[in-house]
């Protein structure tokens, strides 16, 4: 019997996110990755029961990683509230707008309806997401530095106002994704508004 290893699952959640992006959710076939990986189905299944376990593993594993350095901006007690909004917005932009982001997002929306691989997606993704902002905006109303208010709705408010500018026309292939410059102006009109209505 074949002992599982970090290492290993790692190497299959790398190669298993190429071979999404390359061929899309319903082309990419466990035998296509397990090929990639270099080992067999039958150990590929031993780590992942179902493609559909694995796509979701996937995405909390790239997302994690990349988006680690944004929620590490939000310190708790700042003294420029609107420093720290602004720089998390910026790297959380930066993530949702790259391509791979796009289409995992596109993927989501076309098996919408079909099983329930999409709403599975949500919360271990976007709702995980705004639940650890949620929480960062929980201790700052706490802290007297916003208005009191629901943090979720907070939390969602902020993020859309994020994605806003540029969320729909990626995802329609009408925009290029934008420069760090754009992310950075975009953020800083986001946050204003943000903090017009929340902030003290």
């Amino acid at each position: 019997m074949r002992v599982k290893t970090a290492a290993k699952r790692e190497a299959i959640l790398e190669v298993a996110s190429q071979v999404f992006q390359e061929m899309g959710f319903e082309r990419a076939s466990m035998d296509e990755i397990a090929s990639r990986v270099g080992g067999s189905k039958v150990t590929l299944y031993g780590y992942f029961p179902s493609k559909q376990q694995l796509f979701l593993e996937v995405a909390e594993y790239m997302g994690g990683r990349q988006l680690g350095p944004a929620f590490e901006e939000l310190a708790a007690g700042s003294e420029d509230l609107h420093r720290v909004l602004r720089r998390f917005g910026e790297k959380f932009l930066a993530f949702v707008s790259t391509p791979e982001t796009i289409g995992t997002y596109r993927m989501m929306v076309s098996q919408a309806g079909q099983s329930d691989i999409a709403s599975r997606f949500l919360e271990l993704g976007p709702k995980k997401g705004e639940q650890q902002l949620a929480a960062f905006l929980q201790a700052e109303m706490e802290g007297g530095r916003l208005k009191s208010a629901d943090a979720n709705i907070a939390a969602a408010h902020l993020m859309a106002l994020i994605t806003a500018e540029v969320h729909q026309p990626l995802l329609m292939g009408a925009m290029q994704q934008p420069t760090r410059n754009q992310v950075r102006q975009i953020a800083e009109r986001a946050v204003a508004v943000f903090l017009a209505a929340y902030g003290r």
